[in-house]
């Protein structure tokens, strides 16, 4: 007879044979194979009949597997049961053209029929489906495997309440529309004057006048008179008057950083500014290593002692005379810690010499992640080309509502992460944001905490304060201060959890 393991073994091959699928329908398994799939975490159900591949390192009964699996399931879900015959509403399509990392509470969907339904997902999410043959859109476009209406569409449909309620989407999105003749064939075709009136309006508010001249002359000559409405009421921007957004993800980091930049000034203290004392600065932070390893491996999940951090420290850890070592994985972490620190020691060594923060750190923070993995390498537990760059697949943040950006856009917003710390004046804005923004990006497959914690203190450095030490003891409030700027756009519980933290340094 077949011992559990074996049956588990079957199971899982008859799962391997549905990848490179993510999402399965209770059709395609049989019973006995999908209960004990899901008994051992390796599936999890959504809906009734439709559930996601998971594993059971992830699969604990957080958020986790459900918001790294949405965007497929919702897009799969829709497809299998519509066809073509759906497209997301004006606002959910908004969300998608703008390049928004979190999972929303709601995605609103229109079919051409099958009636209308509000289907419940895990973790307070769900589909509204609703039938408008009459009005379903003309004008669509692929994002993400979803159909959404084109942009012109989306903007020229959008709610008065959208532009109020979800005014940085709306800005985003309308600072990517090239010019308006696509909203102007919509606006003339429908004689949509509500909507013009606000678009013009809008593009007014944001800097766009020929934009808005253009809307207004243009529905004058058709015979529709509109005046310009400012659809933001009291709405200010806060990115430069009429600049155009070509990456919606870059947009979107380039506006928090001047939307939440004045939180952190307002509740940062004054930059002490650089000392001219180098040697004992630098001294400081050495002194600080044990107790910033322990610390911050321990956040990462790390089983790291105090004695660990200091065999590694004095050269006692030998990975190729003690097998034991080699595969330890708490001591490769910190090994690569160690040398990766004084990676980072070097980089502040050049910002207290008259470096330009921003650029040391765009051109150096590569090196700290290759220090950081090189004994995982060495001990081949990681192949040499994990050491290449940035990451080329999807990741996720446990529990966390935020998606990071695709592989395809990390790139350009880590350039643009660059420029923003270089052109930014205020060593504290520099710290918090650029933490912030870092694991916001979440550049690399691994390693994203520990190195946006070097960035935040290689900038702290840059304004003199004190290299400081985020407490395990502190993790929650750490981790639920992120999620409450990548989530909600709030950084004020961020910023005074970074200044906390740097007080007790």
């Amino acid at each position: 007879m077949a011992t559990p393991r074996e049956k588990l073994a079957t199971s899982l091959e008859v799962l391997r044979q549905l990848e490179p699928k993510s999402v399965i329908r209770s059709a395609q398994i049989s019973r006995v194979h999908r209960e004990r799939l899901v008994q051992n975490g390796y599936l999890m159900e959504v809906v009734k009949g439709w559930y996601v591949i998971t594993r059971p390192s992830v699969n604990d009964g957080s958020s986790t597997p459900w918001f790294a699996s949405y965007w497929t399931f919702v897009a799969t879900y829709l497809d299998e049961r519509f066809g073509d015959d759906y497209c997301l509403s004006s606002e959910s399509s908004l969300l998608l053209h703008t390049g928004s990392t979190v999972v929303p509470g709601q995605l609103v969907v229109i079919v051409k029929a099958k009636g209308t339904q509000k289907l419940n997902l895990p973790f307070d999410t769900s589909l509204l489906i609703y039938t408008d043959r009459k009005n379903f859109p003309a004008d669509r476009t692929r994002i993400n495997g979803l159909w959404v209406m084109d942009l012109p569409m989306a903007l020229c449909k959008a709610s008065p309440s959208f532009f109020k309620q979800n005014s940085t989407t709306a800005e985003l999105a309308l600072r990517m529309v090239g010019d308006v003749s696509g909203l102007l064939r919509i606006l003339l075709d429908n004689g949509n004057l509500a909507a013009a009136s606000r678009l013009a309006g809008a593009y007014q508010v944001l800097g766009f006048d020929p934009f808005a001249d253009q809307i207004v002359s243009s529905m004058e000559a058709g015979g529709y008179p509109v005046k310009a409405v400012n659809p933001f009421e009291k709405k200010i921007s806060f990115l430069a008057g009429g600049k155009r957004i070509l990456s919606p993800y870059i947009g979107r980091m380039e506006f928090m950083w001047e939307s939440m930049r004045e939180t952190v000034v307002e509740n940062f203290p004054v930059p002490p500014g650089i000392p001219e004392d180098h040697r004992a600065y630098l001294l400081q932070i050495e002194e600080r290593y044990s107790s910033d390893a322990y610390n911050s491996l321990s956040i990462e999940g790390y089983q790291v002692t105090p004695a660990l951090i200091e065999q590694v420290r004095k050269g006692d850890w030998n990975p190729d005379g003690d097998e034991h070592d080699r595969l330890h994985g708490n001591a490769l972490a910190a090994k690569g810690y160690d040398l990766a620190f004084k990676a980072v020691q070097e980089s502040i060594r050049q910002i207290l010499a008259g470096g330009k923060a921003g650029d040391v750190v765009s051109i150096d923070h590569q090196r700290w992640y290759a220090q950081m993995f090189s004994p995982s390498v060495q001990a081949g537990i990681l192949k040499p080309s994990e050491l290449a760059g940035y990451r080329n697949q999807p990741v996720y943040i446990r529990g966390s509502q935020h998606v990071p950006l695709p592989p395809a856009s990390v790139l350009d917003c880590m350039e643009a992460l660059f420029r923003l710390l270089s052109a930014e004046p205020h060593p504290g804005v520099r710290a918090v944001l650029g933490h912030f923004l870092f694991v916001f990006v979440h550049p690399y497959m691994d390693g994203n905490g520990r190195l946006g914690r070097f960035l935040m203190n290689t900038m702290l450095a840059s304004g003199g304060y004190p290299w400081t030490v985020i407490r395990m003891t502190s993790r929650t409030r750490y981790m639920d201060s992120l999620e409450e700027a990548s989530a909600k756009g709030n950084i004020l519980e961020f910023t005074r959890f970074i200044v906390r933290e740097m007080s007790e340094a």
